[in-house]
């Protein structure tokens, strides 16, 4: 087997399977070695970022869940299900990441509704991540995925810088311009 392309981590929030799927295929096709993290509890997110579960070789980091107003949405569990210190509710916001993340150097990607809001972005930037994209409302769930594979095809195929893969994505068309860049 050939060096990849781009080590990509890829963790998959409550009911976004059918995405992940096409884009873990997507990018295996390009050459990237992808990991899967399926995450059912907010303790498996807390384990990904905190770095407790995670590869050490990583070019992106891709959160691909539901979004709503700039927070996480996780599946709510019953309170006897929780573990001690474990984040509670249907959402996992700024304040936890701020809590919970240890990000040095990480290039995130926050792929769901709302999820490139400011204050969320600048939560993972003082995590210490390199940069941070995502789109800043509500976008079509076809186009959220679009955005991601071609900003992927530029950086492994067309071997364009960040920035440029960034710009060529973004411009697709009216959806895929919520996409925002945020970077330390």
């Amino acid at each position: 087997m050939s060096k990849p392309e781009l080590y990509v981590s890829l963790a998959v929030g409550p009911d976004c399977d059918g995405e992940s799927y096409a884009l873990r295929s997507t990018l295996e096709y390009f050459g990237a070695r992808v990991t899967m993290h399926w995450l059912g509890r907010p303790n498996d997110l807390v384990d990904v970022l905190s770095g407790e579960d995670r590869e050490d070789k990583m070019d992106y980091l891709i959160l691909n869940f539901h979004g709503d107003e700039g927070r996480f949405c996780m599946n709510e569990l019953g309170e006897d299900i929780y573990e001690p210190g474990e984040p509670r509710g249907e959402f996992f916001d700024a304040k936890d990441v701020l809590r919970f993340s240890k990000l040095k150097g990480v290039k995130v990607i926050a792929a769901g509704c709302t999820l490139g809001e400011e204050s969320l972005a600048k939560a993972f930037l003082k995590s210490g991540c390199h940069s941070y994209i995502g789109p800043d409302d509500y976008i079509d769930g076809n186009s959220n995925l679009m955005f991601i594979i071609r900003f992927m095809y530029e950086i492994i195929n067309n071997k364009k810088s960040q920035q440029e893969a960034f710009e060529i994505a973004k411009s697709i068309d009216q959806e895929t311009s919520l996409y925002k860049i945020y970077s330390a």
